[in-house]
């Protein structure tokens, strides 16, 4: 049986509560039959029960599923309780496009700080001049649609124009197409590269 680590349980969980307020993750923890309201983020989860807790907050949202996931991938970028994880993106380079091209590096970087998290492979591949497609190699389904999210705040993070699509094909292959309209559109995100001392 195929397991989902559990800080990803718990980060869908922490959208829900944080950006749609606690009734309504108690009213998604009821619908999936979760048993409990909290996920233990370094515990491990039967994948089926990500899924009902996605196919809940679909549900209570609303929303397609896809969209969900694309919410939850800006969220962990721009929400103020995630900065670590934007931290983690923002080391990969000095602007968006340096950024795109360290991704294929990110599950590895992410096995750095939490060793038994396994994510997605993502492979890129640079087209003509601003142009690029970013495809997720490995399931769980819908994490391109998690890269989506981010991509979307992370261009707005640097300050970039961009517009992306979003594609997945009957077997589950996720891709996400970039063209890049201008680098520096925009004022992007303060960054520092060191944390700052109390």
């Amino acid at each position: 049986m195929w397991q989902m680590h559990g800080l990803i349980n718990r980060t869908i969980e922490r959208f829900v509560r944080e950006t749609r307020g606690e009734s309504l993750w108690l009213r998604v923890a009821e619908q999936a039959e979760l048993g409990f309201v909290e996920f233990e983020a370094m515990l491990s989860y039967d994948a089926a029960l990500t899924e009902r807790v996605l196919e809940a907050v679909s549900a209570a949202l609303l929303l397609p599923r896809e969209s969900v996931l694309e919410d939850i991938g800006t969220y962990l970028v721009s929400h103020q309780k995630t900065e670590a994880v934007r931290r983690l993106l923002r080391f990969g380079g000095v602007d968006f496009v340096e950024f795109l091209h360290s991704l294929e590096d990110l599950p590895d970087r992410a096995r750095l700080a939490v060793a038994d998290l396994s994510l997605p492979g993502l492979e890129l591949d640079e087209q003509l001049a601003g142009r690029f497609s970013l495809k997720v190699l490995a399931q769980p389904a819908g994490f391109g649609a998690v890269m989506l999210g981010v991509l979307r705040a992370m261009a707005d993070d640097y300050g970039a124009l961009v517009i992306l699509e979003y594609f997945s094909d009957v077997e589950g292959e996720e891709r996400i197409e970039i063209q890049l309209i201008e680098e520096a559109f925009a004022a992007g995100r303060g960054f520092e590269l060191g944390a700052r001392a109390g």
